[in-house]
């Protein structure tokens, strides 16, 4: 049995596709082991970092391969240098140009579906659709009839499984989307999306789009597949009513655990982390600094710029009620709320640059001093003198302490963005951020920063990539209204961070399915209604909080492609019985089995728990 997992991404970084192909590849190639391969495209920029080039060991392979290059069209091949090392096959797009107008119209006249001649990404698509079903064929046709081959595509350009249908090639295939195309458009639109699900007239709403043709080949696959999975619950619910099939499986995406898991070293890693985040709020709020570091709680929210998609709306709101709550009763603690959303910006705030310098300096400063006062205390000391004052802190220590102190002086309030953005007027995170009049005022108990760039280790400011981030941050926040799984919320679970998540979101629906009281484990999730997670959380004692991220750290093995893979075998034994079912050795049900559903941890307080259904489902407040 030959497995093909055909995908743009591939050794080809785009998006979380990308991330759940790298990350599964280890866990399928122990399970299928050289029967495996990856097929995507030739991305130079990539390739040369990613690929080790080398020819097929496997004579079926080599020679399809072959022909194909007899025919002019350039065929990567070797291994993808990750976790597992799978063999991969990469066709350069530019190669096949030429046989783009014969192709585009064999698609139209054995589908229907026209490809309008402005769309160039949806004509490498079909490009790449054609030299995949054209490389399974001959690869069929070496392999004679004695052998089964999976070919398991990936997202909404299904062009290489129709056209394996069309041709009538004998594979047998699976189409898993990781979001509808359509649904994509509808949520950036603003409609009330899930209510509607049903009432949507799919058709117009993509022609109003100018996608309809995308739509069709999304569509077509979907109807096309032998078996068709989506990756979440409400993903398939959205799948059900946009493209009218409902999904056969549910294949929930995991992470590689082992390159992330530090046992019991994750706490120290957090207070390590935790530490270099204090010493950039220390330079950001030079001037206005009255912060209590040990008092003092990171949120924070990433992922890409979808303003509503991502509920960065809601987390703004959401933080502007927390600084109302705080303030009525007091509170000591002060949360500094990270967005971390890349946008289009000029260059560094100066701001910014000139609080980490300023500060930079008072250290080197205090070092020196420290330095010189503790030679003079241990000379003293030693000549049996007790040191006053006086003979410890000399005049040039002052002045020049008193010199950084008023270079630390700052009269205007501390910046809420880093950068200097293109469009500052329009932006809709510091649009809302000003009409809810978080300032980073003095008296304010919740800050923001927006940092509207990815993290780096070598950036000025936060000088920390997004994992080392993570690990020192109390609380990631994710109210996602339009999310088909998530990574963001499962990346913190793994590094015992608690998070918030929404139940329109995969990875929320995945985990109030399978954890009956996700809050213990530091999983909330909310009901895109504003609820006082925030503020609960807030109340925490730093022993809770330290006892809730041991709690989180052991969902890490729960989300690990170990377990998690089987899924996926699953899809791939129930695409061989509706093709080949006198290849299986064992009539088995394809429903996931040894799905788990984690108890109520032991050291969790007792109190009375709900089991709501994931979503969507209404509110368990009142209304109004």
């Amino acid at each position: 049995m030959f497995t093909f997992e055909v995908a743009l991404e591939v050794a080809n970084k785009v998006g979380g596709i990308y991330t759940v192909l790298r990350s599964k590849a280890e866990s399928t190639v122990e399970e299928l082991g050289e029967d495996y391969c990856m097929v995507g495209i030739c991305n130079e920029r990539y390739v040369a970092m990613e690929v080790e080039k080398m020819e097929p060991v496997l004579p079926q392979m080599k020679r399809t391969v072959d022909l194909m290059r007899e025919q002019n069209i350039k065929v990567v091949t070797g291994r993808w240098l990750i976790e597992g090392y799978p063999k991969v096959v990469l066709f350069d797009l530019d190669s096949a140009w030429d046989k783009y107008n014969s192709w585009s119209w064999e698609l139209f006249d054995k589908t229907g579906i026209g490809i309008p001649d402005h769309d160039n990404e949806t004509k490498r698509c079909v490009l790449f659709g054609f030299l995949t079903a054209w490389f399974l064929g001959e690869f069929r046709a070496q392999c004679g009839k004695k052998s089964v081959i999976i070919g398991h595509f990936h997202e909404w350009l299904g062009v290489g499984l129709l056209m394996c249908r069309m041709r009538e090639i004998d594979i047998s295939t699976i189409f898993t989307t990781h979001a509808t195309l359509l649904g994509r458009y509808l949520c950036a639109a603003n409609v009330d999306f899930y209510n509607n699900l049903d009432k949507f007239k799919v058709d117009i709403e993509a022609g109003n789009r100018q996608i309809y043709h995308r739509y069709c080949m999304e569509r077509a696959a979907t109807h096309s597949a032998h078996v068709f999975t989506t990756v979440s619950d409400i993903t398939a619910l959205e799948a059900q009513h946009l493209l009218k099939r409902k999904p056969d499986l549910i294949l929930p995406n995991g992470l590689s655990i082992k390159n992330t898991q530090c046992m019991h070293e994750f706490q120290n890693l957090h207070a390590i982390a935790k530490e270099k985040i204090h010493n950039f709020v220390r330079g950001h709020f030079y001037g206005h600094f009255d912060l209590n570091l040990d008092k003092t709680l990171y949120m924070f929210i990433a992922g890409r710029y979808e303003y509503s998609n991502k509920g960065a709306d809601l987390y703004i709101e959401a933080m502007s009620r927390l600084n109302h709550r705080l303030k009525m009763i007091n509170s000591e603690v002060t949360v500094v709320a990270f967005l971390i959303f890349p946008a289009s910006t000029n260059n560094f705030n100066v701001e910014s640059l000139k609080g980490q310098a300023v500060v930079k300096q008072l250290k080197e400063t205090v070092d020196v001093i420290k330095d010189d006062i503790g030679h003079k205390l241990f000379d003293l000391c030693l000549r049996g003198k007790l040191p006053n004052e006086e003979q410890l802190l000399d005049r040039d220590h002052v002045i020049k302490l008193k010199r950084c102190m008023y270079a630390n002086q700052c009269s205007s309030l501390p910046p809420i963005v880093t950068h200097n953005m293109t469009d500052d007027a329009n932006d809709p995170i510091l649009k809302q951020i000003r009409e809810c009049n978080l300032f980073n005022a003095r008296s304010d108990r919740v800050k923001l920063i927006f940092h509207p760039e990815f993290l780096s280790q070598t950036s000025p400011l936060i000088s920390m990539d997004y994992d080392e981030f993570v690990r020192g941050c109390h609380l990631g926040v994710f109210p996602s209204y339009y999310e088909p799984w998530g990574y963001t919320p499962a990346e913190c679970a793994i590094k015992g961070i608690p998070s918030v998540t929404s139940n329109l979101s995969g990875f929320g629906c995945f985990m109030q399915s399978h954890l009956s009281d996700p809050e213990a484990y530091g999983i909330y999730i909310i009901d895109r209604r504003f609820k006082s997670y925030l503020y609960h959380f807030c109340r925490m004692t730093r022993r809770e909080r330290i006892i809730q991220r041991n709690r989180t750290e052991r969902l890490s093995e729960f989300l690990d492609w170990s377990r998690l893979g089987m899924y996926y075998t699953n899809a791939r034994r129930l695409a061989i019985d509706r093709t080949h079912p006198e290849f299986l050795e064992t009539t088995r049900s394809f429903s996931p089995t040894g799905s788990v559903r984690l108890p109520r941890p032991y050291s969790a307080p007792s109190s009375p728990f709900g089991s709501r259904i994931a979503s969507p489902c209404p509110s368990d407040a009142e209304e109004d």
